[in-house]
């Protein structure tokens, strides 16, 4: 039995996941994310067994989904959305924060040897969610996919899509596709080396 960790983000053509607040732009307003595009994630994050997270993507998470599950102004995919990440089992990596609901467990201290712990005795694919918890799990030989969601739009500048890696990244293409209506294309791929 061994579980696969997927690292899933929405990146803009110039590999950055989140421009810099100095831009004004700071947020989500550059992602176009319609509702093929979102019922595509549904299905995708349905299908994971659990994710784990890093803080930032977590509390941006944890900000919103849960109240989406009620709100009956928010169309139904959203709701499904909220049901889907706030009943998912959800591991949080981080150092500072020490309570969490929405079925999380905290990873802390040894975060890292916990998740190497955890791929080796669970199955299926496990969501990872952050920058920093993905970097570490590649530089540790632990992650297995990229599962990147392409929007037509350069950020110029911005949170790359990785940490300072020790090595060069070889990936074999296992899907792609197109979703909504934006041309968001989507690339999902098998990290070698992964063990």
């Amino acid at each position: 039995m061994t579980a696969r960790f997927v690292y899933w983000m929405n990146i803009s053509l110039d590999g950055k996941i989140d421009p810099p607040a100095t831009t004004g732009h700071a947020g989500d307003e550059w992602l176009r994310i319609d509702e093929p595009l979102h019922r595509e994630f549904n299905r995708r994050a349905a299908a994971q067994t659990m994710s784990v997270e890093g803080r930032a993507i977590y509390e941006i998470m944890e900000d919103y989904w849960p109240a989406a599950r009620t709100d009956e102004s928010a169309p139904d995919f959203l709701r499904e959305y909220g049901h889907i990440w706030t009943d998912k089992p959800k591991i949080l990596v981080s150092r500072s924060r020490t309570t969490a609901q929405y079925n999380t467990e905290i990873y802390g201290d040894s975060a890292l040897e916990r998740l190497a712990d955890l791929r080796s005795s669970a199955d299926g694919d496990i969501g990872v969610g952050g920058a920093s918890i993905a970097t570490q799990l590649l530089n540790a030989g632990l992650l297995d996919e990229l599962l990147l969601f392409i929007h037509p739009v350069v950020l110029g500048a911005g949170r790359p899509l990785f940490d300072e890696l020790a090595e060069p990244l070889q990936l074999d293409l296992l899907e792609s596709g197109e979703y909504g209506g934006d041309g968001v294309g989507m690339r999902r791929y098998a990290v070698r080396g992964a063990r």
